[in-house]
This record gives C-alpha cells, structure tokens and sequence, in this order.
C-alpha cells in the first residue's frame, strides 16, 4: 500500500507508512503546527496533549480501527503531541471479554416497551455514569490541551446511551475550560425529546471551537439539531480510510475469487433499522452463501467482533456450510483492529452490514457489497462512488449476491483521492487544534 501514501501524502517513504510513531513530512497544511509561531503577532504555546472522546474499545472493532487510524494521523502532523482516546463507555482495552452482557442487553431492550426502555436504560446510565465513567472521564482530561468528540456514530440516540455520556464528557471538559471540537462524527436525523435535550444543554455550556461531520446527511442533521446554536459543522471523509496507511496489508488470495462475509446479528440489525426484518436475514443469509459459491467465489465468514454477531455465526455456521454445499469456512476471531485490518485486505471482496469492513476494504482497494441497515452506509458509499454496490436484503434476492459480488469486483477501485482527502482534512485539523491554543 505504499502507492497509497505516495499518493496521499507524496514524499513519504514506503519504509515508514506502517511505522506509528514515525511523524509525517508529506503533508503541510496552510498553517501547519510548525508554522503558526511564525505569524507576525501570534504567538502560542505547543499544544501537548489532545485527549479523543469515544468508543475506540467497543467489542465491534471498527471503532477501534477508526479511532487508531485519527489518533496516529493526528500524530503525524503534531509529532511531539500526545494524543490520546478516552472511551465513553470506560473501557481501556480490546480483550474478547468486552462486551458479553450487551447480546442479551439487545434482546431485553428489544422486548420492553420504548417508554419502559428509556426509563430503563437513563436509570443504569445515571449510575454508570455517577459512580465510575465521571471518574474516568476526569482522569482521561488530566493535561489535557484540547477535547475531540470523534470520530464514530456519536451523536446517536438509542436509549438516551451517547446523549448521556457526552454530556458527562463535556461536563468534564467544561469544568477544565477546555477547548472542545467535534471531527468526523454521524449524526442521526432524530433524537429523542430527552436526548436533545442533554446534547443541546451538553454543547451549549462546553468551549466548542470547530465541528465536522462525516457525511451530508449528518451535516444536515447537525444543523438541524443545532440550528445557529453552534458553529456549522463541516465534512471530512471518515478516518477509517486510512487504515491501508496504518496497518500492514495481508497477502492478498492467490485464487482471487476470496469473498469475506461479514454477520451481524439480525436483532442487531433490527435495532438500528426499521428496514430489515431478523426473519429476513435469518433465510437471506443462508442463501446468499449459496448464491456465492455457485458463482465460483471461496467464502470466509467473519464479525467485526461484536459478542453477538459471533454468538450468531457461531450458532448456525454449520447448518450454512451443509446448505452452501462449497467452499466456506469461519474465521478466526478478531481481537484487535488490526486483525481486522489483515483479514480484510487479504480478500478479494467484502459482503456486510458493517460500515467499517466496508471503509477497510475500501482503503485496501478490496471491493464490497454493502447491505442495507443504516443510513451511514449507505452515505460512505455514496461518497467513495460505490453507492451502485449497495444491496438491501429486504429487497433484493440472495440469488443475486454472486452476480452482483461479481459486478463490484470488475468496477474499477482506485482509493487514493479518498485517502488523499483524509490526510489532508486530519492535517487541517492538526493545524486547527494548535491554532487554538492560547
């Protein structure tokens, strides 16, 4: 992948595109970091620690991988900063035990009445968030120069669970006077009554200084929320996009016919989308395993790593290979992003729900199938020019997901203006962060 980065960041050599620490000589900003002092009448301390707010070790690693690839981008253009992520749900790392309760958390919420759940979900919230994520949160900020709020599907609202902990965030960061942007965040088009009320209040009271969103839709939300209350909120393509940058790629199948499929769990799918019914997937999956192999590919089933998705792969992976009647195997679970990252550039194409299986294969220039749950996929595949290769099961036959896989491989793939994009928004962000400095 070291094309990608002489193309994305010219000048950098191809022994350090997977060297993390390694800073980044290719991309200059307008104002870069180093140039600031130099402005007649500025003058700034260095900015030394910047402290990322989100859900970086959530069991579902793509998280993860977005927030690695901002942090060590970050750092490239702010070498000698510290730049750090906290996560909203108090997690410090990626071990598989993370998150086993939250399958079952699914399916109790899934089942209670939308009042009783709100009402459920604030009261464990107002106790998580009181006896250890303010804690956390304090600590996270010690030294901190500046606050992020990105990147990720933050200002969401499913059971008032990000509307509460960035509003315990941003109290924290309030408390300090710290100065808060927001970069590459989602936002959803609705919130409940409650949850507009927490992020309205949250923002409000905190020093925001800049915001990015990650795709129109979200923009359009974000000043729909808003309105004049905050700054305008710009767009930058998704750090997930520069995983090729940052991670080693796998040697690629010499069969160039390797489809990963990637599972999720339909009460999952269900949850976030009124599109796709779990008795739907249940027999479309099955069937679209079918269809692949008929059309001559080799199928490795994989999750990002949420407990559930595997629990539900696991649960019925060999009903599916006697139904496929070919070449599909499981995968190893994934424990880190970076495995993630491995896997995934190894294939010849991606089929799956998941946005950042889909952003890594892109990057990768592995070619996916996106299907249908979420706006923000459909939103990333609009913007990379793929929006063609997105396919909604509720609608589509699983007869049609050899062709259409097929379809995606032979529609040419070139990642590098994406990824050129992205190294210079982290960039502009770089500079913006140390312009904020007093």
């Amino acid at each position: 992948m070291a094309r990608h980065r002489e193309t994305a960041c010219a000048s950098q050599s191809t022994e350090t595109v997977h060297d993390m620490t390694a800073p980044s000589i290719a991309i200059r900003p307008a104002l870069a970091h180093g140039d600031i002092a130099d402005v007649p009448g500025k003058r700034v301390r260095a900015i030394n620690r910047v402290v990322l707010f989100n859900v970086k070790y959530s069991p579902n690693l793509g998280d993860g991988l977005l927030s690695e690839c901002l942090e060590r981008e970050l750092m490239r253009s702010l070498p000698d900063c510290e730049v750090v992520s906290v996560d909203l749900a108090g997690r410090t790392e990626y071990p598989a035990s993370h998150g086993r309760a939250r399958g079952l958390a699914l399916a109790l919420l899934d089942r209670c009445p939308a009042p009783l759940r709100q009402v459920a979900a604030r009261a464990m919230l107002e106790m998580l968030l009181r006896t250890r994520l303010r804690g956390r949160y304090r600590v996270g900020l010690s030294g901190a120069d500046a606050v992020v709020i990105g990147g990720g599907n933050l200002l969401t609202d499913s059971d008032l669970n990000f509307p509460m902990k960035i509003s315990g965030a941003l109290a924290e960061a309030a408390r300090l006077s710290l100065p808060v942007s927001v970069y590459a965040v989602g936002v959803a088009p609705k919130w409940s009554d409650a949850g507009a009320r927490l992020f309205t209040r949250a923002f409000a009271n905190a020093r925001l200084t800049w915001a990015s969103v990650r795709d129109i839709r979200s923009q359009e939300g974000w000043a729909a929320h808003f309105g004049p209350r905050a700054v305008l909120a710009e767009v930058v393509v998704d750090p997930g996009v520069l995983a090729s940058l940052h991670y080693p790629p796998a040697p690629r199948s010499l069969s160039g016919r390797k489809v990963g499929f990637c599972v999720t769990d339909p009460l999952a799918v269900r949850y976030h989308s009124d599109k796709t019914s779990a008795a739907t997937l249940e027999d479309w999956y099955p069937a679209a395993l079918r269809s692949l192999v008929e059309a001559g590919f080799e199928v490795a089933l994989f999750t990002n790593g949420s407990p559930e998705d595997r629990e539900y792969l696991h649960g019925r992976f060999y009903d599916w290979i006697h139904h496929a009647r070919g070449p599909v195997t499981l995968s190893p679970s994934f424990e880190t992003p970076a495995d993630l990252a491995a896997f995934v550039s190894g294939c010849n194409a991606i089929v799956g729900h998941r946005m950042h299986a889909c952003i890594a294969a892109y990057s990768f220039g592995v070619p996916a199938i996106g299907l249908r749950w979420d706006v923000k996929l459909d939103s990333f595949f609009e913007l990379a020019g793929r929006g063609n290769h997105m396919l909604d099961p509720a609608s589509v036959e699983a007869g049609d997901v050899g062709t259409r896989t097929a379809a995606a491989i032979a529609d040419h793939l070139d990642p590098a203006p994406l990824i050129a994009r992205a190294c210079r928004e982290v960039a502009e962000f770089a500079a913006r962060l140390q312009d904020a400095m007093p």
